[in-house]
């Protein structure tokens, strides 16, 4: 048998994946998330959504290597078959290439998942007052 019962607040989860990946509010959309790289804000500065809830853990940074790697990977191949650079020279490229991409996609993917537990009311987002 299905519950047909609606949740009290029916959240939309892509919306909130969203902001999340622009790293804002996943209740508004407006206000950071994060204050400085990674540390999420204890509450939003124009909502007032508590955000202390989350819980993402090693989750961002798990999904960061797993995108990294199944980029960079067959790029390396791929690069290394059709030009045949120096190995030096290979590995000062991918090495910038790596770091630089894993930089960029950390914050983001922390927001997205933050924004998704915030959809699905995980870890507290889901309790009311």
């Amino acid at each position: 048998m299905v519950d047909t019962t609606m949740r009290a607040e029916e959240r939309e989860t892509m919306p909130a994946i969203l902001r999340g990946w622009r790293r804002k509010c996943p209740n508004c959309g407006s206000g950071p998330m994060l204050k400085g790289y990674l540390k999420v804000r204890d509450d939003c500065s124009v909502c007032r959504e508590e955000l202390h809830h989350q819980r993402a853990d090693d989750g961002p940074a798990y999904l960061t290597i797993l995108i990294v790697g199944h980029l960079m990977a067959p790029l390396l191949l791929f690069v290394f078959e059709m030009w045949r650079p120096e190995p030096l020279v290979l590995i000062t490229i991918f090495s910038i290439g790596t770091v630089g991409l894993s930089l960029y996609l950390l914050p983001r993917l922390k927001g997205a998942m933050i924004g998704y537990q915030w959809a699905r009311q995980m870890n507290g987002f889901g309790k009311s007052g």
